[in-house]
Parts: C-alpha cells; structure tokens; sequence
C-alpha cells in the first residue's frame, strides 16, 4: 500500500506513521530523514542539498524530488510506504505523479489527519522540555510533578521558541496555505480519506486503518 499522510504540526502524524508502520510492514519515508541520510553518505545529492542547508536555505524541489525517486527504488519499498512531509505543494505532487508513472506505480490513499486550530495550539504552546535530558511534559495533559522541573533529571524545563503560541500559529497558517490546494489536488483523483485527528491515540489509529480498508 502506498500512501500520503498529511496532517498540521501537532496533529500526531509520527505517533499515527509508527502504528501503520507496525500495522501494514511498510517504511515511513519522511523528507527529513532522507536529507540527513544522504548528507550523511555523502551521495551527489545529499552533497548538493548540503550547500543549501549549510546557507540556512530551502533544498530545491528538484533535489527533494530526486532523493525521493531514489529512496522509493529500493528494496523495502516493494510492498508500499508511508510518505510523511512530501509532497508539500502541488508543484511537488505533480512532479510525484511523474515519478510514480516511471515507475509504474500509483498512490493508494491520501489520509489527511484533520484536528480544529485552537486544539492544535493547545497541544503545541503546552509543551515544556527539560534543558538538561530533553524529557518532554505538557502543562495540561502531562506536567511535570514540580512546575518548571523536570521528574527525570531534575533539569530545567523551558517552552521552545518553536513552541509560543505566535510561531504556532504563524506555522499553522503556513500549513494551511500549502496543503489546502493540496487536498484538492488528490481529492479530485478520489484518493484523499479525511480522518479526525482528535480523541485517545488508539481511536485515531482505528479511524485510519477502517479508512484504509485494513
């Protein structure tokens, strides 16, 4: 099976990815991951896309979509996968359907996980991370025993700057603005199942795979 899942920063795409991992045997290709690795290995690409990333520039489209046709050839694709971050606009969707046409492979579903703004916000500006060991706490759903200490180490705990409430919706606005033509793009090829991206980690995942048909 091969598949697109889409959803907001906050919305639980990595939980959600792991379960279908474990659930169809499929990897998750996510864009970040493939950026590092190739760096990493030191590929023409990855060369290439480190230029960018060392200038604190965005890796063209181009280099994304090659690393992209390389990672869905080998082998652990075969059975299908589970792109997390790509495409991002339809200039990358479409030059996808090219990929995917060489190949002679297509997309099966397109789940875009859907949760209401302001859960989103609540969800992201909550989150605190100890300075010291990185353990992650929420001021609502899981604060720590101590305000502002950390149950683990007894560091510090901090809001990233990526984390205010402001940078949150800025990035949220920024998520809107791509992914909404995006959504219409695969929704008029039938392919896009919307999934509520709201409730207890389990209920969503069963959302998901009775979207899937598995």
């Amino acid at each position: 099976m091969r598949l697109i899942l889409l959803g907001p920063p906050g919305a639980g795409k990595g939980t959600q990815a792991k379960l279908l991992v474990e659930r169809l045997q499929i990897p998750q290709i996510s864009t970040g991951d493939m950026l590092r690795a190739a760096v990493k290995d030191g590929t023409p690409l990855g060369r290439e896309a480190k230029q960018y990333m060392d200038r604190g520039s965005l890796v063209p489209d181009e280099i994304i979509i090659g690393l992209v046709r390389e990672r869905l050839q080998r082998a652990d694709c075969t059975r299908g996968y589970i792109l997390d971050g790509f495409p991002r606009t339809v200039t990358q969707a479409e030059a996808l359907g090219k990929t995917l046409e060489a190949l002679h492979a297509s997309l099966d579903h397109v789940v875009s996980l859907e949760v209401p703004t302001e859960d989103l916000v609540l969800r992201i500006a909550g989150r605190r991370t100890c300075r010291n060991c990185g353990d992650m706490y929420h001021v609502r759903f899981s604060p720590s025993k101590t305000d502002g200490r950390c149950d683990a180490c007894g560091g510090p705990t901090y809001q990233r700057d990526d984390d205010r409430e402001e940078t949150v919706r800025r990035r949220l606005a920024v998520y809107a603005d791509q992914t909404a033509p995006l959504i219409s793009f695969y929704e008029a090829r039938g392919l896009v199942r919307r999934v509520p991206g709201t409730g207890e980690i389990p209920e969503i995942f069963r959302r998901i795979t009775a979207a899937l048909g598995t």
